[in-house]
């Protein structure tokens, strides 16, 4: 019976001294990886942005399963694309016809922006951590962990172009060990093509139907994801 509880007060204390040891980045990240570890989940983007700003994306919803296929629906305006993506893979419906993401890169105007933007996305899990780490210093106040962005964490949050006097915040919202929302501010000036764009956008990720979301992809867009394989040489 000594035993039993002396190696239960050393089990306690081993635990004590751990959970002291974590910082809110370690906390954060460890949300996040138990989110990953779920069978899947979905979740819905907003950012909002100036009224003068030129580029002002709609919500756009994403579901994520463990058999590696994930679904986003985007918005720009009146028009909504589907896209399907699984590893380094994609396809997209910008026109009403699925398109690979090859198709996409080798075509001009907005679906080759289009296929940039899937090159660059992150589902949350993935994000989350990005952001973890380019934090300056995350601090938890109730169920929030929030910090500003270092300067080069928040440059790199833009993806493109030339950036300059990048800033940004970010903020993880945990619950139950497991991350449901997240948030990011970004500000900065943008050089495109010999064209300076102010960005002042605030992004919000939240979390939701964890391990009862589903994705189903059309039959269509699954023959264009996994293509059949050529045939074997015919033997000499």
């Amino acid at each position: 019976m000594k035993t039993t509880a002396l190696l239960c007060t050393i089990t306690l204390l081993t635990t004590s001294l751990i959970a002291a040891d974590s910082t809110p980045k370690d906390d954060v990240l460890a949300a996040a990886k138990k989110l990953g570890e779920k069978p899947s989940y979905a979740w819905k983007t907003t950012t909002v942005v100036p009224e003068s700003a030129q580029f002002k994306p709609g919500p756009s919803e994403g579901k994520t399963s463990k058999d590696g296929i994930t679904f986003l629906s985007v918005s720009f305006g009146d028009n909504t694309t589907q896209i399907y993506l699984k590893g380094d893979k994609a396809v997209a419906d910008p026109d009403g016809d699925w398109q690979t993401l090859a198709d996409l890169e080798n075509s001009e105007g907005p679906g080759r922006f289009l296929g940039f933007l899937i090159r660059n996305f992150q589902a949350p899990v993935a994000q989350a951590q990005e952001l973890a780490g380019a934090a300056k210093e995350l601090k938890k106040e109730g169920e929030v962990f929030a910090s500003d962005l270092t300067e080069e964490g928040a440059k790199k949050q833009f993806r493109w172009g030339n950036v300059t006097n990048p800033k940004g915040s970010v903020k993880f919202w945990v619950k139950e060990g497991q991350l449901a929302k997240l948030q990011f501010k970004l500000t900065g000036k943008v050089d495109f093509n010999g064209n300076e764009i102010d960005v002042d956008r605030d992004t919000t990720v939240e979390v939701k139907d964890v391990g009862t979301t589903k994705v189903e992809v059309p039959e269509a867009a699954m023959k264009k994801l996994n293509p059949p394989a050529p045939p074997a040489p015919a033997a000499k």
